[in-house]
């Protein structure tokens, strides 16, 4: 994945089963969460990134892509519920994690309202190590091109669960 280069379209199913392609979002600042039901780092950044969402209002929307070979349609609806996550998608083959190169769960890519992608990485600086975050690496990508300025960090290694392309 290229950082200032356009981003790759693509078109997923929600848990409903309507397609949402990423160019239907032209015009708004898009965050890709590549997202897992099982995943606790995912759990922990959900709650992060929503809280982050009463600012942001209608501006920014997050697409939360689930990708995890391993997870079923009931755990993935039952989470993206019980976390208030209005749009979870459903990557079954993995494609879309291939395409952006994802790693692991959660992996963010910030795109702004041009289409081009500005972030990717992780969504904060926790680490094994490093238990409780001071950095808010997607807040400061988003609040920047919010300002209208590009993001002065532009990649981070992600951390969390690999995403599992096999089962």
């Amino acid at each position: 994945m290229n950082i200032n280069q356009p981003a790759p379209d693509f078109e997923l199913p929600d848990l409903e089963g309507r397609l949402h392609s990423l160019s239907e979002y032209r015009g708004r600042i898009v965050i890709l969460n590549f997202w897992s039901c099982e995943c606790p780092h995912s759990e922990r950044t959900d709650k992060a990134i929503m809280a982050m969402f009463v600012q942001w209002r209608d501006n920014v929307v997050m697409l939360s892509i689930a990708a995890n070979r391993s997870e079923n349609f009931e755990a993935v609806k039952t989470a993206a519920s019980a976390r208030r996550l209005s749009t979870v998608l459903l990557d079954a083959n993995c494609s879309v994690a291939d395409l952006y190169e994802a790693q692991t769960t959660p992996h963010v890519y910030v795109i702004d309202r041009d289409g081009i992608l500005r972030y990717c990485g992780a969504v904060d600086d926790m680490t094994f190590r490093k238990r409780i975050p001071t950095r808010f690496f997607l807040d400061e990508a988003v609040e920047s091109l919010l300002a209208g300025n590009l993001p002065a960090l532009t990649e981070s290694p992600a951390y969390g669960c690999t995403i599992v392309r096999e089962v």
